[in-house]
């Protein structure tokens, strides 16, 4: 049965969202089933091996939040299209992470419903819940959750990058080149040569001149 279901929701999303824009005409091309598919294979994956009543990570809170801001962008916009591609981000991201927290796995799950309706009140009912998902608040956006505390330096020499490193964002001009000069990377790179001028631009770039 669940074979079945899931059959037809993969033709669903595919001929509603993953064409194109609702205003422009859709080829049919059988070959983006495979993508549709796989994605709401990857999706159940995420509900299946258990779900953990933990708090979840910033990482976790930032995938989720991003998005919800941008399904709720697309939706304004009948955007259905790149909404799969978003949730298909957001669900490789998840992946990744190894999530399974149940404070991001249910607002997914509602944001998901109503592009993969018969997969998402299944898993829904496993969740334990007795009422249909279509009852469910829909999530809302919170922006603090997107607030970035670290940024990723590109360290140049020369006016040419060489690597990154990531550094809180509440470094001083001063205390980045200290972490900058007493890394390893930069050390190999000088072969034992004293720069003649480090130049901090804080949240852009790290350029050092030999």
């Amino acid at each position: 049965m669940i074979f079945v279901q899931n059959s037809v929701q993969t033709l669903y999303v595919y001929m509603k969202c993953f064409l194109g824009p609702l205003e422009q005409s859709k080829p049919w091309n059988t070959n983006g089933i495979t993508g549709v598919s796989g994605f709401l294979k990857k999706l159940w994956k995420l509900y299946v091996n258990g779900i953990s009543e933990e708090a979840p990570t910033k990482a976790e809170l930032k995938t989720l939040h991003k998005t919800i801001k941008k399904i709720t962008e697309d939706i304004e916009r009948f955007s259905f299209n790149t909404s799969v591609s978003n949730f298909m981000i957001c669900v490789n991201e998840l992946t990744e992470q190894k999530c399974n927290k149940r404070s991001i796995l249910e607002p997914l799950l509602v944001l998901v419903s109503p592009y993969a309706p018969h997969i998402a009140e299944e898993l829904w009912e496993q969740l334990g819940h007795k009422e249909s998902i279509a009852t469910a608040p829909f999530p809302e956006f919170n922006e603090t959750h997107l607030v970035e505390d670290n940024f990723n330096y590109p360290i140049s020499f020369n006016g040419k990058t060489r690597f990154n490193i990531e550094m809180p964002l509440t470094l001083s001009a001063a205390e980045i080149e200290k972490l900058v000069m007493e890394a390893e990377q930069t050390q190999k790179y000088l072969e034992g040569k004293q720069p003649k001028k480090v130049i901090v631009v804080p949240k852009k770039i790290v350029n050092i001149v030999v």
